[in-house]
């Protein structure tokens, strides 16, 4: 029969045994789960997982960027610019004048910037750059309209500029099978947040 101090003993080894054990489990599940992820992360996980793996997702990005970009500017071009001017918000002594200025005047560097990348993810899709490619003169006339605007320099000659960009860009957008439908930016979008 064994004695107490054996059983005692026993007792000690068995639970030295299991912490053992489940500190080897533990370590063995953890290197698996390192070894995992390092074998899915490549150089750069964040900028793996976006990327397109082949030409045609490649085009299916592009259009889709093209058109997210171009619906932006368009929105801010109409909301932020367009409609205000036909509205007379633009005029000197106009009720919040200044305010329709500033915005306004955002917006037109927002759209600039948005056509801007708009034409740029053009160039991942051949019929779409093919498309682009004579807008971008015009684009690069929008340059300093926004701060022409804050300033309240602007007269119907920059507003139709504006619009007539716009336009161009959703028609070479539709010509391409990138259908560009207005999405109007928040003020904070506007304003870089």
């Amino acid at each position: 029969m064994p004695t107490p101090a054996t059983t005692t003993a026993r007792r000690a080894c068995t639970r030295t045994g299991r912490r053992l054990r489940r500190a080897a489990v533990a370590l063995l599940l953890c290197c698996t789960l390192l070894g995992a992820t390092a074998a899915c992360g490549g150089e750069d996980e964040a900028g793996a997982a976006a990327t397109p793996t082949d030409a045609v997702e490649a085009q299916k990005f592009a259009k889709t960027r093209f058109v997210a970009n171009a619906g932006l500017a368009a929105g801010a071009v109409y909301q932020w610019i367009v409609k205000p001017y036909r509205a007379g918000k633009f005029q000197k002594g106009a009720d919040g004048q200044k305010v329709a200025l500033v915005k306004a005047g955002l917006a037109g560097a927002f759209a600039y910037n948005r056509l801007k990348a708009a034409a740029n993810n053009a160039k991942g899709d051949p019929l779409l750059a093919k498309a682009i490619a004579p807008v971008t003169a015009g684009i690069e006339s929008l340059k300093g309209l926004g701060s022409k605007i804050r300033k309240g320099q602007v007269g119907d000659a920059d507003i139709g500029a504006f619009e007539n960009v716009v336009n161009q860009v959703k028609d070479a957008g539709q010509s391409a099978g990138a259908v560009v439908k207005e999405k109007v930016p928040s003020a904070t979008q506007l304003s870089g947040g």
